[in-house]
């Protein structure tokens, strides 16, 4: 194809694909961000602070009722049965235990196809936020970090707060009760708030118009079939990376614009809410700081409220632990488990490898940078940065083979429901399980080294 006709097909995608991706976008959120900002300003003209939780809750559900219509009612049953359980035990010091029971139990109901499935699917994200914050919540209440149990306003305030209840992200009680004190409202704020929203449209738009014709438009690379293959399962990680971005700075939009998720340092404030980083996940130094750039506030709740607790199992216990929970959290469906349980053995993996490399030759080669007066040696020479080079290019392959199967295919309703455990197999199989053998390979050295 010669560069007219390329620039041809160019034009044709970004009439065709480009316009119509940002209308729909924009048409799907705009009421969700004048919700965002009704409650923002509601919680700044002041009042008392009950009132101001019932706006939120009240602005919660219509958000709530936009995206899901009737089937909102599962979110708020869910939201109900957090607060009864909490309520019956709040003179017990195991909250956690009995409330994670029973949002496990909830949750496998509903993955168990008790609940239909597409329906199930479309509220699971909802499902999730609404059991992070009320897990975090009763374990602030056991450690005293919160005092006494919150009053039902207050409550459903927090749980259904509108700049998260539909895309996330997580955020500590504390957070939204710094939010409800209404901060005064400034330039910093809205050009925060707007940056934000503007980066995940241009997610949206490279995820959906740009990444699926990355290879054949945009960078023609032609070669045999294993070739093609592995340019295809980039094609498909890339397309689901930026479709994660996309929710990622849509909840920070989101989140900033209804007031929450700011620094605040004497008299100045940051609005500075961070969930994805891309560029650490596209140009990674490791798996590690993948997994927690990728959302981070997941990863924080991750590791505050599941990894501490189970690190007394011993670390490789506590990264399956974590990586279970993950898993459950998101949905009993076997290609997510698959990944995140594949993402758990290769972080740990590398994390082993790469500590054991670097006190070996005494160099900066750690998963995570090293501090700037770190006892290694060696810290800039060439072939410190080729090693590190090395285990980037490895997280890559590992991110495109793990990130192959998530494309729609021919079966809108395999994408609605989930994708089935053939899929994810077939998918795999024809890159030859070769992300397997390489996280095999690996940990072979590191038990010859040890």
């Amino acid at each position: 194809m010669d560069v007219s006709s390329r620039l041809e097909v160019w034009q044709q995608l970004a009439e065709s694909c480009g316009l119509s991706t940002v209308q729909q976008g924009l048409q799907q959120v705009w009421r969700l961000l004048l919700l965002c900002l009704i409650c923002r300003l509601c919680f700044r003209l002041g009042g008392a602070s009950t009132e101001k939780h019932i706006v939120s809750t009240l602005t919660g559900m219509y958000g709530l009722f936009l995206f899901f219509e009737l089937h909102m009612l599962w979110v708020l049953l869910l939201c109900a049965l957090c607060y009864l359980v909490l309520l019956l035990s709040r003179y017990s010091s195991s909250r956690v235990f009995f409330l994670s029971a029973v949002i496990l139990i909830y949750l496998l109901i509903g993955e168990l196809h008790l609940i239909d499935m597409v329906t199930w699917h479309k509220i699971r994200g909802s499902q999730m936020v609404v059991a992070m914050k009320a897990i975090s919540l009763a374990f602030d209440l056991d450690r005293g970090a919160v005092g006494n149990l919150p009053s039902p306003a207050e409550f459903l305030g927090y749980i259904l707060f509108v700049g998260t209840v539909i895309f996330g992200p997580w955020i500590s009680f504390s957070t939204y009760k710094n939010a409800a004190e209404g901060r005064k409202l400034s330039w910093s704020w809205l050009q925060s708030s707007f940056f934000s929203l503007l980066k995940s449209q241009i997610c949206l738009l490279v995820s959906t118009c740009i990444a699926p014709y990355l290879f054949p438009l945009f960078i023609p690379i032609h070669g045999n079939v294993v070739i093609h293959k592995w340019l295809h399962a980039y094609e498909n990680a890339a397309s689901f990376h930026f479709s994660n971005y996309f929710v990622g700075h849509l909840s920070e939009g989101t989140s900033m614009l209804a007031g929450a998720c700011f620094t605040e340092e004497k008299d100045n404030i940051r609005w500075d809410m961070s969930v994805v980083k891309p560029l650490s996940v596209e140009m990674p130094r490791s798996m590690v700081l993948v997994v927690t750039s990728w959302n981070i506030p997941m990863s924080e709740w991750l590791k505050t409220y599941v990894f501490k607790n189970a690190m007394k199992l011993g670390t490789f216990p506590a990264i399956l632990v974590t990586y279970s929970a993950s898993a459950l959290l998101h949905g009993l469906s076997f290609h997510l488990g698959a990944v995140l349980l594949s993402l758990g053995f290769i972080t740990y993996i590398e994390h082993a490898l790469r500590k054991k490399l670097a006190a070996i030759f005494s160099a900066c080669i750690l998963s995570k940078p090293c501090a700037p007066g770190c006892c290694h040696q060696h810290k800039k020479e060439y072939w410190v940065m080729l090693l590190n080079l090395l285990f980037s290019l490895l997280t890559i392959f590992h991110l495109t083979y793990l990130g192959s199967m998530f494309d729609p295919g021919v079966d809108e309703q395999e994408v609605e429901v989930g994708y089935a455990a053939i899929h994810t197999i077939q998918r795999w199989s024809e890159l030859s399980w070769a992300s397997h053998w390489l996280m095999l390979g690996c940990w072979i050295f590191y038990r010859l080294i040890q």
